[in-house]
């Protein structure tokens, strides 16, 4: 049984290497679309702009018109897993992948992203680090999917870890698209950053939150146009 638990690992580092995709028994279910959403947790980020990230993230699962895009699909579900993010050396899975496909189903999520407290150390703001974690958290995803995304909010540039054009060039080879939320309430421009440098992949956009109050309307915009597949789809 080791042996073969070895030999199934290797198989999968060696094909992620190689930029393919693997899903174990499990991929037999399939959904409408794999969606990492990664949050800002770097030392720009204190903790009441934490607190509106998670609440405005979990709002946005309660709201009827996200419920309805996620069971208007054509499987009727999609696959979500939350990571906390913040330098090169600190990604932590906080909400694994949970299937949603239903209000109750969404709700639990809202919960679950709702309850969860700040698991990352603080540090530099490491966006190449974090689409990384998230392209292998999709590429060995135990459902499988019409779409892959990453949906990254940050409030400032990348300035720890590799460049990020060079990650986000990576990645979009994979069939994965990167799009982003830009919490512009310390970089004025950091929509054309991400713009012109992080988001990637078939129709990646961008999506503004002003503040960090802006947030939750801002994550709610986005996840609709995401599932709905206007722009990636």
């Amino acid at each position: 049984m080791r042996i073969f638990v070895q030999s199934v690992l290797g198989l999968q580092i060696w094909a992620i290497a190689l930029g393919l995709t693997v899903f174990t028994t499990r991929a037999q279910e399939r959904v409408d679309l794999n969606l990492v959403l990664a949050i800002d947790c770097s030392y720009s980020v204190d903790a009441n702009e934490f607190d509106l990230q998670i609440h405005g993230t979990a709002a946005a699962f309660t709201n009827p018109l996200i419920i309805n895009a996620i069971t208007s699909g054509k499987y009727g579900k999609i696959a979500i897993s939350v990571i906390q993010w913040s330098n090169s050396h600190n990604q932590i899975v906080t909400i694994p992948w949970t299937i949603v496909s239903s209000q109750i189903d969404a709700y639990k999520l809202a919960v679950a992203i709702k309850s969860q407290t700040r698991k990352t150390a603080e540090g530099a703001t490491s966006i190449s680090s974090a689409i990384e974690k998230a392209a292998i958290m999709l590429l060995t995803a135990p459902y499988s999917a019409d779409r892959l995304a990453i949906d990254i909010a940050a409030d400032g540039e990348n300035n720890a870890g590799k460049r990020v054009e060079t990650v986000r060039d990576q990645t979009i080879t994979r069939g994965i698209t990167i799009n982003g939320l830009s919490i512009l309430n310390e970089v004025s421009y950091l929509n054309y950053y991400f713009q012109n440098r992080v988001i990637g992949g078939k129709g990646a956009f961008v999506q503004i939150a002003n503040s960090y109050r802006d947030f939750g309307d801002a994550i709610r915009k986005k996840l609709l146009r995401e599932i709905f597949g206007n722009g990636i789809s």
